[in-house]
């Protein structure tokens, strides 16, 4: 029996999808919501190149929270101090 008018195939596992608007992620929807309400050569560039930069992290099988933590990472190094520098 279904609760709420939800289909049998809804399981609790699919709640840690990110969520998709049509193959692209939802966070990419706003630039093409942006484009779609000003409709301009840059705007329609950067619908483009925010495609292109969520397809690549996708490939590679990260989101965009956990892409931004590996970046963060990247950049500060893996070994961190057990005390400040400057004491």
């Amino acid at each position: 029996m279904a609760i709420a008018n939800f289909p049998e195939s809804t399981h609790w596992r699919d709640s840690a999808r990110s969520a998709r608007f049509f193959m692209v992620d939802a966070r990419a929807a706003f630039p093409i919501f942006f484009f779609l309400m000003h409709i301009r050569v840059w705007t329609g560039i950067l619908v483009i190149v925010s495609a292109l930069f969520f397809g690549i992290i996708e490939h590679y099988g990260y989101r965009l929270p956990v892409f931004f933590r590996a970046l963060r990472t990247f950049f500060s190094g893996y070994t961190k101090m057990s005390r400040p520098w400057w004491s």
